[in-house]
């Protein structure tokens, strides 16, 4: 997930929707920050791009499960972590071992996002067992990273959003090209290929 680290402040958009992920993202910064020792005023928040990804997976879950509360929870938990490590990234948190495998963990994610757009955008190419097995690489070098410094709580976070989207069944139809998720995965993809283009994935 691309996090961007600026200084200043924030303001909410108007006319937002009923569940936007730029708007949890700010909810859960703020929460997150207000609780650090030295009340930072440095602001981390999830850039425009990544806010259209996270709108595009919200939707697919909750057309996927018919829950739409639980599609809501498993975006929340993304954008949870996603700050999280931000501010533990921000604040030097990491040894340089840690930092090792946080690298590793970026190009991991880099080649799950170059997988996605190539099954995309090449016909019969999906294989939901490539995609699935990324995702849970992807996990598992991320409850690496953080074991030392996040809570239990906090890493079952982890687990509960690449379960979720690691979940073949959910990848299938996502990538059925009969399916009804087709625009959203072409708005996700796009979304990737725009975040791999500015160097931010």
């Amino acid at each position: 997930m691309a996090l961007v680290l600026g200084k200043g402040t924030h303001k909410n958009s108007a006319n937002m929707e009923a569940f936007s992920s730029k708007d949890m993202a700010m909810k859960a910064q703020k929460k997150i920050l207000s609780h650090m020792a030295n009340k930072s005023v440095v602001q981390i928040f999830i850039d425009d791009t990544s806010s259209e990804i996270l709108d595009e997976l919200y939707r697919v879950s909750k057309e996927y499960t018919g829950n739409r509360t639980e599609a809501q929870k498993v975006v929340k938990d993304l954008i949870k972590i996603a700050v999280k490590i931000g501010v533990l990234y921000r604040h030097n948190r990491f040894n340089t071992e840690e930092l090792k495998l946080a690298q590793d963990f970026k190009k991991k994610l880099h080649q799950g996002a170059m997988t996605a757009i190539s099954f995309h955008e090449v016909e019969f190419t999906f294989d939901k067992t490539v995609m699935s097995e990324i995702l849970t690489d992807c996990r598992d070098m991320l409850l690496k990273l953080v074991e030392k410094h996040l809570t239990p709580k906090s890493q079952g976070r982890i687990n509960h959003v690449f379960n979720h989207y690691s979940d073949p069944e959910l990848l299938a139809a996502l990538y059925n090209p009969e399916g009804p998720f087709c625009p959203n995965l072409t708005k996700i993809c796009n979304g990737l290929n725009k975040l791999l283009e500015e160097d931010k994935l």
